[in-house]
């Protein structure tokens, strides 16, 4: 999306000449960027999450392959690049670790001066990246998960910004179980020029304002709001990552806590926090890791860590804390 460069100017406005029905349609303008700036907000959030922990489990397990989290991006569209200069301005991201797939990779010259690589092959990029953004049209994604479906490793985390397909169709395309998508609904807000007021994504996500209206479990400046359900399969998923690696579920609890900064105060997690009663029993005092978690389960359906969530508000603070924090030394990329 675009910085409105019209503000102010009334002859020259976007509204200037619209008829009154027409009218009625200009706020789809900001609800794109809106959603454009959550989406990116939302997905490198979960990328800093999922890069913490890998470095975490590194210290404590002395695995020397994990040397940082590769982040995929299938799509060199609007979406792909706004996404990859977020990612390109938070600290502690190599362009090393990020590649691009698309069908014109000579018009990201951009991003390859800068180390990311960019090609046209969608299975190498699956088959490379820990997570991996589909950053596509509907109409592609038949024949994109085609392509995908024998190259996908099952610790592979598949972030969709394809909201129009359905989940669990998108699992059945893709045979992959690992798999995030976000859902937004709009509510009524004041917040038109915010989402305007900036030409690009991580720009936005500099302005505390912004980050304030995106910010997980505590959106109120916003237009579009969203329940615990993405915050849930993004914690799933980091305890998947753990299981992945072999960790024992005391050691994965005890990294997701040093993570997310709990205490006794806002609530720790344990065993029962991700698990029902008679898996938890197993676990405790154990050396097993947790079992594999179905993030679809995890997105549409009552789950024991969305009841544990929604009862700990000073846990729901310490995880937007920690969202605005990824943000605070966003830098502009050179």
């Amino acid at each position: 999306y675009t910085m409105d460069l019209t503000i102010n100017l009334k002859s020259l406005e976007f509204e200037n000449g619209l008829g009154e029905y027409e009218r009625e349609f200009t706020y789809l303008r900001s609800r794109s960027a809106d959603l454009t700036v959550c989406g990116c907000g939302h997905a490198v959030f979960l990328c800093q999450m999922a890069s913490l922990l890998r470095e975490k489990v590194k210290g404590i397990s002395n695995k020397s392959y994990l040397q940082g989290l590769n982040v995929g991006i299938l799509g060199g569209g609007n979406i792909g690049k706004q996404l990859t200069m977020v990612l390109l301005g938070v600290p502690g991201f190599r362009p090393c670790n990020i590649s691009i797939s698309t069908k014109r990779p000579e018009t990201l010259s951009e991003f390859s001066r800068t180390g990311v690589q960019c090609y046209y092959d969608n299975g190498k990029l699956a088959a490379w990246a820990d997570v991996l953004f589909l950053c596509i049209l509907p109409s592609h994604l038949p024949h994109v998960c085609a392509e995908l479906r024998s190259h996908l490793p099952a610790h592979c985390l598949v972030y969709t910004f394809t909201s129009a397909v359905p989940l669990h169709r998108l699992t059945l395309l893709l045979g992959h179980s690992f798999v995030l998508k976000p859902q937004y609904e709009f509510v009524a807000g004041n917040s038109v020029q915010m989402w305007l007021q900036h030409n690009q994504v991580a720009k936005s996500l500099k302005d505390k304002e912004v980050v304030t209206a995106t910010c997980p479990l505590s959106m109120t400046a916003g237009s579009v709001s969203w329940d615990q359900w993405w915050v849930c399969a993004l914690l799933y998923g980091l305890l998947n990552i753990c299981t992945a690696e072999g960790l024992g579920s005391s050691q994965a609890l005890q990294l997701l806590n040093e993570i997310f900064q709990t205490n006794l105060s806002t609530g720790t997690f344990i065993c029962q926090s991700f698990v029902n009663s008679s898996c938890a029993s197993t676990l405790t005092n154990s050396e097993e890791p947790f079992p594999w978690i179905h993030l679809v389960d995890a997105q549409t359906k009552q789950t024991p860590l969305s009841s544990y969530l929604s009862g700990h508000k000073a846990l729901q603070k310490c995880i937007s804390a920690l969202y605005s924090k990824t943000f605070s030394g966003l830098s502009d990329r050179k």
